[in-house]
Formats: structure tokens, sequence, C-alpha cells
């Protein structure tokens, strides 16, 4: 998840901020990171704020199945060949589901503060992989916004000229 230095993975309002920027304009450590995660993933969670209203707007490079935490019940839909499913039973069953989907792949969450701190609360989260761009957002969404301590253990750091890569493994 991509975010600022004081710790906001959107900004006010809702955007990005230029959290991404480094994502479309890769350096060769960037797209080292990326290519790893490609290679890895087998599917996706996302909160629904991520999503917005409708999943056929919503363009993602990454092909495997999306998995939504929501509170109203929605058919699955699939767009641009992406099947998005639409999960109220709560974390377990969300984390249940993408895991059955990703076979013995990784299950990334990509997307969604509420739905990144009730998976860490859960224990559910087995890494962090936490990528910090060089800025201070100064308002909007903060990742950790609440929640108990968490111990972490550092797995790797690597830089890039906009953004750190930080890669923590969770201690249970």
């Amino acid at each position: 998840m991509a975010m600022s230095l004081d710790g906001f993975v959107s900004g006010p309002g809702g955007g990005d901020g230029g959290l991404h920027d480094w994502y479309f304009a890769p350096s060769d450590s960037d797209t080292q990171i990326m290519d790893e995660l490609f290679q890895n993933i087998g599917a996706m969670i996302i909160g629904r704020n991520v999503l917005g209203d409708a999943a056929d707007g919503f363009e993602t490079p990454y092909k495997v199945p999306h998995f939504v935490l929501t509170h109203t019940a929605r058919p699955a839909v699939t767009n641009a060949g992406v099947p998005f499913t639409f999960v109220t039973g709560g974390v377990e069953e969300l984390v249940q589901q993408a895991q059955a989907a990703a076979g013995e792949k990784i299950v990334c969450v990509a997307g969604g503060a509420s739905t990144a701190q009730q998976l860490l609360a859960a224990g559910l989260i087995d890494e962090l992989h936490l990528h910090v761009v060089s800025m201070l957002l100064g308002d909007g969404l903060r990742l950790f916004d609440q929640g108990a301590p968490t111990k972490l253990e550092r797995i790797s750091v690597i830089e890039s000229p906009q953004v750190t890569h930080l890669r923590f493994q969770v201690q249970k």
C-alpha cells in the first residue's frame, strides 16, 4: 500500500495526492517490486471505497480475482476479464474466499485503510508491504489511524528516487 511520509494513504477528499506517481513512472527498483508482485499474486482484497460505486469503471493491472469487503450484498461482476466478488460476511470470510481463489499464491490487500486495519486487528495479515512516498500530504485518510500495538520485523528496505519500499513480517 502506498502512503505518504506522514502516514496518509489518500489525500483530502479521497484523492490519490500523487501517491502512485512512482507506479506509473517506475525506476528499476520500483519495477523489481512490481514484477515480484505480479508473479506471486493470486487474489486481491480491496475496500469498497477503493472500488467506488461500480466495478465496471475500475481499472486494475492485476488480472486476478478481486474481493471487495462491503456491507451491501451485490452480485459478482467481471470487468475486463477480472472478477469482482463482494463479501458481506466480515474479514474472516473475505480472507477465506480470497485464499481459496489464490491457491498457492499470495493474497494482496491493495487498498482500503479500513479494510487493512480490520484485517490487521483480526490477525489476518502476515506481511506489510508499504511504499512510502517522499511527500507530506498533511491531511487525508491514515493507514494506521487506530488499533492495538503490533510488533513488526523488518524484512527488506528498497530505495528508489520517489519511494522507499518497506517490507515487514507481522509478529503474532
